[in-house]
C-alpha cells in the first residue's frame, strides 16, 4: 500500500513531502506556474517538492509560514494532494486560486468570485460525502478573502460557483470531434444563479465538511472567460491577474494570522 502518513517518518506518496514540509495555511491552485508566480512574493523559500503536475513550494510571507500547492487540474488529482496533504498537516487552512469562466451579465473578464457555496458537479467528491452534504465555504476565510480584494481593489462577487467535471460537455462547450453536449446548460446555471464554472472549488468545500481533522477551506477564482458575452482574458494580461490573484490569497492569510488564526 503506499505510503500516506507523512508524520510516521514516511513520504506522501504523490506530493513527495514529509511532515513539516507544510505550513498551516496552504494556497493552491490547478496551475504550477501560478504556484510559482505566488512564490515569488514570499520572504524565502524553505522547501520545494515537485512530482508530476503536483507542486509544493513553503516559505514566509511577513513572518507567517505558508505553502503553495499546484493540484493538477480537476477534481481527481485535487483530492489526492488535498487529502496527502493532511496526512502531513492535519488541520490545515486552505485556500483555493484559481481561474474561471463567469455566467452573469454584471461580471466582467478581471473581477474575482468569491466562492460562498459550490454545487458538485464533479462528482469526486461523492466518493467522500453524500449528494445531500453542501459544499459551504469556510465564512472566515470567505470575510478575509473579501477584505483582502477591497485593499488590493479588485472587483468581487461573492455567491454560488458550480464545479464541473469536465472543461468541454461538462461545461457546455461543443467538443469537435464529439456529440452530445447539452446546449441548454449553462442557461439553467444561469437561471439558478450560478455566477462561474470551475474544475476544482467543490472538492474543497466537501471534503472540509466530512473530514475528521479540523480542515477548513475556502477560496476565489480570477475571471479569464466570460460565456455571457464570449470574451477571454490571455497574454499579459492575464499573467497581470493571476499576479494580483496571488496577492489577495497572500492578503487573506495574513488578514487571518492577525487574529490569530495560524489554521484550525
Amino acid at each position: 500500500m503506499p505510503p500516506t502518513v507523512a508524520d510516521s517518518g514516511e513520504t506522501a506518496y504523490h506530493l513527495q513531502t514529509r511532515s513539516g514540509d507544510l505550513a498551516p495555511f496552504i494556497l493552491t491552485s490547478g496551475s504550477p506556474e501560478r504556484i510559482r508566480r505566488l512564490a515569488r512574493h514570499f520572504d524565502e523559500i524553505l522547501i520545494e517538492r515537485q512530482n508530476r503536475e503536483f507542486l509544493t513550494i513553503t516559505g514566509t510571507y511577513k513572518n507567517i509560514a505558508v505553502t503553495g500547492l499546484a493540484t493538477g487540474i480537476g477534481a481527481a488529482p485535487t483530492v489526492i494532494a488535498i487529502v496527502e496533504a493532511l496526512q502531513g498537516r492535519p488541520g490545515a487552512t486552505f485556500i483555493r486560486l484559481g481561474t474561471c469562466g463567469s455566467l452573469q451579465p454584471q461580471i466582467q473578464v478581471g473581477d474575482i468570485i468569491i466562492t460562498e457555496k459550490a454545487l458538485r458537479h464533479e462528482f469526486v467528491s461523492h466518493f467522500y460525502a453524500p449528494p445531500e452534504i453542501e459544499a459551504v465555504a469556510d465564512r472566515d476565510i470567505t470575510q478575509a478573502l473579501i477584505a483582502a480584494a477591497r485593499q488590493v481593489g479588485m472587483i468581487y462577487h461573492c455567491g454560488l460557483t458550480c464545479t464541473t467535471a469536465d472543461f468541454f460537455h461538462g461545461q457546455g462547450r461543443a467538443a469537435s470531434g464529439f456529440s452530445g453536449v447539452d446546449l441548454s446548460l449553462l442557461s439553467r446555471l444561469q437561471a439558478q444563479g450560478v455566477l462561474n464554472l470551475e474544475m476544482e472549488m467543490a472538492v474543497y468545500l466537501t471534503l472540509a465538511k466530512v473530514c475528521h481533522y479540523p480542515m477548513r477551506a475556502g477560496g476565489c477564482t480570477i475571471v479569464v472567460a466570460d460565456r455571457h458575452r464570449d470574451t477571454f482574458m490571455g497574454g499579459e494580461d492575464l499573467a497581470a491577474a493571476e499576479d494580483l490573484l496571488c496577492r489577495v490569497g497572500l492578503q487573506a492569510v495574513e488578514i487571518l494570522a492577525s487574529k490569530g488564526e495560524a489554521g484550525c
